[in-house]
């Protein structure tokens, strides 16, 4: 498949004509990018907009004792980067690869100067800046607030909110999710996890195969309210 279809499914660009996809398209160059290749930490960002064509991302923070932090993940048609007219919020992050990806760049000088001709398209960036400013939030007041049980199963109905295939009564995330990735993501030893995954597991919250997870919807949103 080719860099236009690519452009043409993904939700920001979609109230552009074909003449100015084509026009993105030129802008753009795709690069590949191999799984679990880290490819921003705070001191190497570089101004520009990216776009994931295929694969996933995850974008997180390290706190002085060395702990990671997952601000999101990212998958086929979002966006990320900073230029002078709009920040995504990730200038100050590291961002890694969990899976192959295909990426689309978009120049800073170049982009501006075709977004100042578009008003949807600023229309839709603001709308996508707000979105991300919120799920930001949430996940930040998780942290501050919530156990590790809490944190835990957040994170787990937001990966299935946002990449689940539906299976019945559960939700199952569909990229491979070791216990030591979900430490990782929330900030915790694999062994704490771990146990908490079981506990979630007889609860018949989730059920838990080779690196997969699923999510019973209705039963973790009983209890995170």
């Amino acid at each position: 498949m080719n860099k236009l279809w690519y452009l043409s499914q993904i939700s920001l660009f979609n109230t552009l004509p074909m003449e100015d996809l084509m026009e993105i398209e030129k802008m753009g160059p795709m690069s590949t990018i191999q799984s679990h290749t880290l490819i921003q930490t705070p001191e190497t960002f570089h101004e520009g907009l990216y776009i994931v064509k295929e694969g996933k991302l995850r974008l997180y923070k390290v706190n002085a004792e060395g702990k990671q932090f997952t601000l999101g993940i990212l998958g086929k048609g979002n966006i990320f980067g900073e230029i002078d007219s709009f920040s995504l919020g990730t200038r100050d992050i590291y961002i890694e690869t969990m899976e192959k990806t295909l990426l689309c760049s978009l120049g800073k000088e170049q982009f501006e100067t075709f977004l100042t001709s578009r008003p949807k398209l600023a229309l839709n960036f603001l709308k996508l800046l707000s979105e991300r400013l919120k799920e930001r939030d949430a996940l930040l007041e998780q942290l501050a607030l919530g156990d590790l049980r809490d944190r835990v199963l957040h994170l787990l109905m937001k990966l299935a909110k946002q990449f689940g295939i539906k299976d019945g009564n559960y939700h199952k995330i569909d990229f491979p999710l070791t216990h030591q990735e979900l430490a990782n993501m929330v900030g915790a030893t694999r062994e704490s996890v771990t146990m908490i995954l079981k506990q979630l597991s007889k609860e018949e919250i989730i059920r838990t195969g080779r690196m997969s997870i699923e999510v019973n919807a209705n039963k973790a949103q009983e209890y995170i309210q």
